[in-house]
């Protein structure tokens, strides 16, 4: 008897718990991730070229009431967290799906949304070093010059505006194919960035477009970030913050739809 209970207790004690299973599945994708230059090096590399570009070579004029290096912060910010989510989402999921990855982890102990919690916080990690590489440079060379306070804020605002991007990558995940995804996710990302007015001030595109904007969640995500510094349309956040909160939860029905297709498919 006492042999038992001494079986139990140390089974009990041996039992992993789920909150470092959760961790440790967050750091293995994020190694991954890291380890793949067609993701970590394109995610990082291309909000920051640009801000270069256009920010510190070309932008040393004023934008509104704002200069170029400080606008351009979230603007490319926006852009970066962006494909950060979706790529690090939408790509990999899709092909995972296909090599049948997703069921072996359902056959496993391991927690369900433990998957899915690790390419999220994968995709703001990513976020973060696109955002903080951006302040870093407008601070240091662009002669940006913030508050601490709203430097935090913008940070957190730009970090927390990914996960509406990574419910649209798992939608798009579970629908594109290992070869189409990269397409498809192109074919969102791309259009959606000019018309929310992430690679021109919205103010200067075509008047259809500003009316388009409305619709699309990067518009509401850089608009929360360009009224930190002072830019933006000056509609209340409220409004932005619903709008990237009802996209989130459209995805994540697509996204719901599709893991169900998937469980259903393969019995």
């Amino acid at each position: 008897m006492a042999t038992a209970a001494a079986t139990i207790s140390s089974a009990n004690l041996r039992r992993p718990n789920p909150f470092t299973i959760y961790l440790k599945e967050a750091r293995y994708e994020f190694l991954k991730c890291l380890r793949v230059p067609m993701y970590s090096v394109s995610t990082i590399a291309m909000p920051i070229m640009f801000y270069v570009l256009f920010g510190l070579v070309m932008g040393r004029q004023m934008i509104g009431s704002v200069s170029a290096t400080a606008y351009l912060i979230p603007a490319y910010g926006t852009f970066g967290v962006m494909g950060a989510s979706l790529f690090g989402t939408a790509a990999t999921l899709a092909s995972e799906r296909s090599m049948g990855w997703l069921q072996m982890k359902r056959a496993s102990p391991m927690p369900p949304f433990a998957y899915f919690f690790a390419k999220i916080v994968m995709s703001m990690t990513f976020s973060t070093i696109d955002v903080m590489l951006l302040l870093l440079l407008g601070f240091t060379f662009g002669g940006v010059h913030l508050p601490a306070i709203v430097a935090t804020k913008l940070a957190l605002t730009l970090i927390a505006g990914s996960i509406p991007f990574c419910a649209m990558g798992l939608a798009i995940g579970y629908f594109a194919g290992p070869t189409s995804a990269p397409a498809v996710i192109n074919l969102f990302y791309l259009p959606m960035s000019f018309c929310s007015g992430l690679w021109m001030p919205l103010m200067f595109l075509p008047k259809f477009i500003q009316h388009l904007a409305v619709f699309l969640p990067p518009y509401h995500l850089s608009q929360l970030a360009f009224r930190l510094i002072g830019a933006g349309n000056g509609q209340p956040n409220l409004g932005h913050w619903e709008a990237l909160a009802g996209f989130t939860m459209i995805c994540l029905g697509i996204a719901w739809v599709g893991h169900l297709r998937d469980q259903k498919a393969n019995g």
